[in-house]
């Protein structure tokens, strides 16, 4: 969608709100700001926060909908459109509630606030540097900084432990003080200013180690943002009307924000698509030849390589490179291998895909072989028109539109952290070589006439067992991340599983598989709740990388033989249907459970129950080597 397209689609948004339709087709709305710029989605913002929440989930039961508190220093009204606009974008439906002006420290350190009584999944504590200015003596000195520095953060750190006690699964989002040349001015002696620097920054580095410490907190590092050329302040706003930071620089925050919320409700990609032709190298190849390329000399060929640098520096944290091109697949396979100046080469791609069909379709085979959905890529390309067709055929694709001037890709590419996570497991550091052994178990398929002869060669081997601690970030990842072998979709933030995990009433089992060709590593979790003699399972998760493999049989077997030789009169389980599990749907009857209430077939956004008796267990799949561990304490 060009920029003209997009403004068109922001007049629709408008034309909706006064026709009173927007509500209804609010689902469409994440389409329409596809393409938005800041002034666009500026805009959009302002038309969205006038839409009635509870109005909307009355036609749409199933978007996300989070609650977003905010809370601060200084006067925050205009992130209200900016927060809303960054979450429409995503899907999501954000529920913002503004607290009263400088209200930060009775709203976190006070469990019986009303921040707390929204039950935010994010609390935004936007602070700025005149929640220190403000407080310095006259004169002042670098020590009486150094001072109220501590005693913020000290409060900060307070606030955070109330945080975790009072808001359970939620995000307590902080930022750092950028340091204004106002108060680096006010000192005259430069050895003073050094020391005014080191002492702030230090400050700064206390909150950004917040995390650490208190797993619910992310800080949002403002001195990146300000880096890029935004103004911190407009100083005739900041004086007359206490908005300490930009507007600008509240719409950057707010686009950190709106990836965070987005990532918390399931929204992670994992695939970075790209297009080769002017993307990763400059020129057409089928044109000029593997060595007429543009890839790493002279001015065009530098920014081309600082591209492929950072594509590289992604896909060795995870991140799954393909290759999409409009080309023979051989001359592509040639200049991937043979030229001597390419960062990127062919082993760096786990699939490569040249050929000329329309790129959509590629898009939507790639994700099928990954077995992923087409949500979990992002698609680069210099072509408007490739970009355009594939946000209209495959809306759940992120497109990175770059354009003719390379200098510009890496910025489109990392401007919206698409591939951001809490934290990084040695579970995503293994990715690409576990899709890689993938592809091979895929070979050695092709050689079998049954699937159960397949099956039985391919000598699975399952654990099932408490999730250790070290676990627990990759168990929060999954139920993050996880869509389609997903029951539930609860999803729990990294501090959520940790309590879990603790509680004495409840299990986290974490499933680890490998086969023939290798180890697939921590692959899914079960959560299981005793309440009397009633066995839950509160949510059932399981990588698509594994599933159909008799794995998820295998696991709900010795899941019913555990509750049935500890005492458990039956087991229930639940189901909540989404755009993106209904594959699950029929999973808890196909496996010997009852339906207590609600249906599989019906609408997303829809709960079923289901019961087992335990009178007749299901045997285990005889291909499966499965080993069992519920832990001293059985739930």
């Amino acid at each position: 969608m060009t920029e003209g397209t997009a403004t068109s689609a922001v007049d629709t948004i408008a034309a909706l709100q006064r026709e009173g339709r927007l509500a209804a087709e609010y689902p469409a709305v994440r389409g329409l700001l596809a393409a938005a710029t800041d002034a666009e989605l500026a805009r959009a913002g302002r038309l969205l926060t006038r839409l009635d929440s509870e109005e909307v989930l009355a036609a749409h039961p199933a978007v996300p909908a989070p609650v977003i508190s905010v809370t601060g220093h200084g006067t925050l009204s205009a992130l209200v459109p900016a927060l809303t606009a960054q979450a429409a974008r995503h899907g999501l439906l954000a529920r913002v509630r503004l607290s009263d002006f400088d209200s930060w420290v009775f709203d976190l350190v006070d469990p019986s606030s009303a921040l707390y009584a929204a039950r935010p999944a994010l609390a935004l504590c936007v602070l700025d540097p005149a929640v220190v200015s403000d407080e310095l003596p006259l004169p002042w000195r670098v020590e009486d900084v150094e001072r109220v520095l501590a005693e913020k953060t000290a409060l900060l750190e307070r606030a955070a432990g109330v945080f975790a006690g009072a808001a359970e699964g939620a995000t307590l989002v902080l930022n750092t003080l950028p340091l204004p040349r106002e108060l680096t001015a006010q000192l005259i002696d430069l050895r003073s200013r050094a020391r005014l620097g080191s002492v702030w920054r230090e400050a700064n580095s206390r909150l950004l180690r917040l995390s650490e410490s208190h797993p619910a907190v992310v800080t949002v590092d403002l001195d990146p943002l300000l880096a890029e050329g935004i103004a911190l302040r407009e100083v005739r706003q900041s004086v007359y009307a206490k908005a300490h930071l930009s507007e600008e620089l509240l719409t950057a925050y707010a686009r950190e924000v709106g990836q965070l919320a987005r990532l918390s409700n399931g929204g992670g990609k994992k695939v970075l698509a790209l297009d080769l032709d002017e993307t990763v190298w400059g020129g057409v190849l089928g044109e000029v030849g593997t060595q007429g390329i543009e890839a790493a000399g002279g001015y065009r060929g530098e920014a081309f390589r600082r591209f492929q640098r950072v594509a590289a520096q992604l896909g060795a944290q995870g991140v799954l490179l393909t290759a999409v091109s409009k080309n023979d697949q051989d001359a592509v396979e040639k200049a991937l291998g043979e030229h001597p100046e390419l960062t990127l080469h062919a082993d760096d791609f786990i699939m490569i895909r040249a050929n000329w069909r329309p790129k959509h379709e590629n898009l939507a085979e790639v994700a099928q072989q990954l077995n992923l959905g087409v949500d979990s890529i992002v698609f680069v390309d210099d072509s408007p028109f490739e970009c355009g067709l594939v946000r209209r055929e495959l809306p759940g694709v992120a497109v990175v539109q770059v354009d003719t001037e390379p200098a510009h890709h890496v910025e489109r590419l990392l401007r919206d952290g698409w591939f951001d996570i809490r934290e990084l497991t040695s579970e995503d550091l293994a990715r690409p070589a576990r899709y890689r052994e993938e592809q091979d178990r895929q070979d050695f398929l092709a050689g079998f006439d049954s699937l159960d002869g397949y099956l039985h060669e391919l000598d699975i081997r399952v654990t099932l067992a408490p999730a250790a601690t070290e676990e627990l970030a990759r168990v929060s990842q999954l139920t993050l991340r996880t869509n389609q072998f997903n029951l539930t979709t609860r999803r729990l933030q990294p501090a959520e599983a940790a309590a879990l995990a603790a509680d004495p009433a409840a299990q986290v089992l974490a499933v680890a598989s490998s086969d023939r060709f290798g180890d697939n590593g921590l692959v899914g979790a079960v959560l299981l709740r005793q309440d009397g003699d009633v066995l839950h399972i509160e949510n059932f998760l399981l990588s698509c990388r594994v599933f159909a493999r008799g794995i998820e049989q295998a696991v709900l077997a010795a899941v019913l033989r555990h509750a049935h030789d500890a005492g458990s009169a039956e087991v229930r389980a639940g189901y909540r249907r989404t755009a993106r599990n209904s594959k699950v749907a029929e999973f808890y009857p196909l496996n010997g459970f009852e339906t207590v209430f609600g249906a599989v077939a019906a609408d997303a956004g829809a709960i079923a129950e289901f019961r087992h008796d335990l009178r007749v267990l299901p045997d285990q799949p005889s291909h499966i080597r499965l080993t069992t561990h519920f832990g001293g304490d059985t739930p």
